[in-house]
């Protein structure tokens, strides 16, 4: 992990280090991350928690509508909101839209609210490239793009994000909008995982006929990107799409995971329309689409109006998180 991300901003050094951050979601895959990256780089850090493990936390369990917050804001001048309810595998719930909406619309505006009324100036809500949708075909993703959520998890991030802007509209508090696709590392959660997981194992993959396009971003370049939102005066009121600054193909996805292990990459040239029979049959649509689909996002606005650009390679860092995953595995 960079433990430099906020010197990179060099226009905003001493803003940043005065500001004090509440991150919501803090022990989770992004959230420890940029805690640490934050506090390393002497910002006041305040984590929030389910529980409490460590000093610098404060603990607000399951959170709801009803999460009083008025201790955990004191002072506070940004709030980064990653905390969630993401895809449940075999969820139970009779009404799963209802339950993303309790959490991810209810609880955040929320606390959106008592933020305003706290006196916090910036509130970086962590939102999700779903949003846009779940495949690109000729154009890729941008800001002006019409959201078309696939999801019922990604409609309820496109709720809050409206819901964020109404709560900011007449307040001294503004808003960034932040819609990242998959977050890569050695720790990553969820689908990177997995595919991690088939890498090491060797076993050759049908994907050598495949010819998509897949933005991504490191665990490292989003933290960075937080950062420079929470603490950039362009960034007010504004949505951001942000990625690694090259997209990648599924084999080479594979073949740098297998290199960042010491492997050598074992493709079969299946044809991609023998693929998509077989997800049909089988009901695995879905993870077609991850593996031999395209989702690629314009990352220009942030570029431009920021001057951002992704400090880790995406190559590199593609390496590096199948390394570690190797190595701690």
């Amino acid at each position: 992990m960079q433990t430099d991300a906020v010197s990179r901003h060099e226009p905003d050094r001493t803003t940043v280090r005065k500001a004090k951050f509440l991150v919501t979601g803090a022990n989770g895959f992004v959230g420890s991350a940029l805690c640490k990256a934050l506090r390393l780089s002497g910002v006041e850090t305040i984590a929030a928690v389910r529980s409490r493990r460590q000093p610098g936390e404060v603990a607000l369990g399951d959170l709801s509508a009803a999460t009083d917050w008025r201790s955990a804001l004191e002072q506070v001048d940004v709030v980064v909101h990653l905390a969630a309810r993401v895809h449940v595998m075999h969820d139970t719930v009779p009404d799963r839209l209802a339950a993303f909406r309790a959490v991810n619309v209810d609880a955040t505006l929320n606390l959106a609210r008592q933020a305003a009324q706290s006196g916090v100036r910036r509130f970086v809500f962590i939102s999700s490239i779903g949003v846009n949708g779940a495949a690109t075909a000729a154009a890729p993703f941008s800001e002006l793009s019409v959201p078309s959520p696939h999801s019922d998890y990604a409609l309820s991030k496109l709720e809050a994000e409206k819901g964020l802007k109404d709560v900011c509209t007449g307040s001294g508090m503004d808003y960034v909008i932040i819609r990242p696709p998959l977050v890569y590392g050695a720790d990553a959660p969820g689908n990177f995982y997995s595919l991690l997981k088939l890498v090491r194992r060797g076993l050759p993959m049908p994907l050598g006929s495949v010819r998509n396009q897949r933005s991504m971003i490191a665990l490292d370049n989003l933290v960075d990107f937080i950062i420079a939102c929470g603490t950039t005066p362009a960034a007010a009121n504004e949505l951001f799409l942000v990625a690694d600054r090259t997209d990648v193909s599924t084999p080479e996805l594979i073949r740098l995971l297998s290199q960042g292990m010491g492997r050598r990459a074992r493709m079969l040239p299946v044809p991609v329309a023998l693929l998509a029979a077989g997800a049909r049959m089988t009901g695995k649509r879905n993870t077609f689409q991850q593996l031999c689909g395209s989702l690629r996002l314009d990352t220009t606005k942030a570029r431009q109006l920021l001057g951002w650009n992704a400090p880790l390679d995406a190559h590199e860092g593609l390496r590096q998180a199948a390394a570690g995953f190797s190595k701690d595995k």
